[in-house]
């Protein structure tokens, strides 16, 4: 989902005042400026103004904001949920029940002028593929640009990027105070050197 403007449905609870625009001068009093009532595009408070828009109105229909990432939003319906992610103009959502996603649809078009992107297939550099096995999610994309990028794309692949012969566990054999942290594991396959 889309919300078009986005920006331009942000208020401002602050007196922000910007200079006559071009073709918008006013002859008579060239050095007046124009005190805004809502955010602007370029605006450095407009991102926050939008999401202060629209968090008191997910929360208002009953969306839980969530505890580590403020910016999704969660709402629980008896057994089934629905998911709200929020980024900048996008808005990510999903449910374990199509009636929730239809209802949120309709809340959000009757609060803001959005557009539907349909299923999402491509976020923040993420490939999402949904199928009735699942939701499956790669960087193959993103990992191709960068290979690319750094021409490296003739590169020789590796399934595992690191040995996979070596042991890793616990130590408890430490040589503390050298340059060198040592490691007894067995037959000394895990040796960590002190970099400083």
């Amino acid at each position: 989902m889309d919300v078009k403007i986005v920006f331009l449905n942000g208020i401002v609870n602050e007196e922000i005042y910007v200079s006559q625009p071009p073709g918008f001068e006013d002859h008579k009093y060239p050095k007046y400026l124009y005190k805004l009532k809502k955010a602007l595009y370029g605006l450095k408070q407009a991102p926050h103004q939008w999401y202060e828009r629209l968090s008191p109105f997910l929360l208002s229909h009953e969306h839980e904001r969530g505890n580590v990432e403020k910016t999704l939003f969660i709402k629980k319906a008896g057994t089934n949920i629905i998911l709200v992610q929020i980024y900048v103009d996008d808005i990510v959502f999903g449910s374990s029940n199509a009636k929730l996603c239809d209802h949120f649809v309709k809340a959000m078009q009757g609060e803001l002028e959005m557009s539907m992107m349909g299923k999402l297939s491509f976020f923040l550099g993420l490939q999402v593929k949904q199928s009735k096995e699942g939701i499956f999610v790669c960087q193959s994309k993103y990992c191709k640009d960068i290979l690319k990028k750094f021409e490296m794309e003739a590169c020789k692949g590796a399934t595992t990027p690191m040995s996979t012969n070596c042991y890793l566990g616990v130590c408890t054999d430490q040589v503390i105070g050298s340059d060198d942290v040592s490691c007894a594991c067995p037959s000394g396959a895990c040796s960590v050197e002190h970099v400083g």
